[in-house]
């Protein structure tokens, strides 16, 4: 197939990396507590680019007299929606070529209309992250909704270097132990949720001794509080709302999905090692599961600095990059198949 029929699938590379960079950029955001850094969406105090001029500024913050301008957290909330509405686009377009392709044997049409509704749902999402004041539910699903959409646009990458380049599903040992990678990959999905809840929640701060939660008196943990869904929509939950107990029962509960982390990938690692599957992939997410426990542990000790943070939830995402990638890497096999030249070309 020619090189500008193949088109989406060199899109797809770009809205991997571009979905890396929003998902990034929403870490960025939340971390410095800028998610309210604009009271209104989509714009920000009523305009698509932050007041500037004094005047400009003036009328902006007359608008919204209880949420004053702070430029440098309104420039990260903005650059992180600027970004995301390019994926948008991005996604739309691949969807449509999706449409018009929809009568080719094997090209992956549902998966590129699906990465569409989804990226609908991610923006309202995104609006009621603002217009709810960071309710920590919104907010957590946001986040997830961020890694399906990364995710799911890696899948379709797979799935179109599959149909352009006319390569069959091979059989490797990877292949055949894809169910304890699809096993890391859930329960890797459950601890990025809670800690989503954990930092939506600001329980970062609520434990200060890396084993136990208090090293001089016992802490006790409101665990009803701490995972109660339905929080009274109205507040502003920029600092959080909850007790320390409750903050407590988020932050321990997520220690403990890191410990179950830890040990299905590391069941997962030794079967695939065992099965004969490529070392170096099984290295590359054994290392990533290392740093991403050590970077946890730091947190914990340095009360959870915004660099460490940052990089906390970097180490998060490429652990579910690479996890999805080692799902799908013998997707692509090294063994030619005639049927895409016979249907496509």
């Amino acid at each position: 197939m020619s090189g500008k029929e193949s088109w989406p699938l060199k899109l797809s590379h770009i809205g991997v990396i571009l979905a890396l960079v929003v998902v990034m950029l929403g870490g960025w955001t939340r971390i410095n507590d800028a998610g309210l850094g604009c009271p209104d969406w989509p714009g920000c105090y009523g305009h698509i680019v932050l007041p500037g001029s004094e005047e400009a500024i003036a009328k902006a913050q007359a608008l919204y007299p209880d949420q004053p301008l702070l430029a440098d957290k309104g420039w990260i909330e903005m650059v992180h929606r600027y970004v995301a509405g390019s994926l948008g686009l991005l996604i739309l377009i691949l969807a449509v070529a999706g449409w018009r392709r929809r009568h080719l044997v094997r090209y992956p049409v549902r998966l590129s209309l699906a990465l569409c509704g989804l990226v609908i749902l991610q923006a309202l999402f995104g609006m009621w992250t603002v217009t709810l004041k960071l309710l920590p539910l919104v907010v957590t699903l946001h986040l997830l909704g961020g890694l399906l959409i990364l995710s799911l646009l890696a899948l379709l990458r797979f799935r179109l270097l599959q149909f352009y380049r006319g390569h069959a599903p091979g059989e490797s040992a990877t292949a055949r132990g894809r169910g304890w990678i699809l096993a890391a990959l859930l329960v890797l999905f459950l601890q990025i949720a809670l800690g989503g809840w954990t930092s939506a929640n600001y329980a970062g701060w609520a434990c200060t001794d890396w084993l136990l939660c208090e090293r001089q008196q016992a802490q006790t943990l409101d665990f009803p509080n701490g995972f109660d869904l339905m929080h009274e929509i109205g507040p502003n939950y920029q600092g959080g709302q909850l007790p320390r107990e409750a903050r407590a029962a988020i932050q321990m509960t997520h220690r403990a999905g890191a410990i179950l982390v830890l040990l299905v990938t590391g069941i997962m690692l030794w079967q695939q090692a065992r099965a004969g599957a490529e070392r170096r992939p099984l290295l590359a997410i054994a290392s990533l599961l290392a740093l991403q426990i050590g970077l946890g542990f730091a947190n914990i000790v340095y009360a959870v600095p915004i660099p460490l943070a940052m990089a906390h939830h970097g180490g998060a995402v490429l652990l579910l990059l690479g996890l999805v990638w080692l799902y799908q890497r013998d997707a692509v096999s090294d063994k030619e198949s005639c049927y895409a030249c016979a249907q496509n070309c």
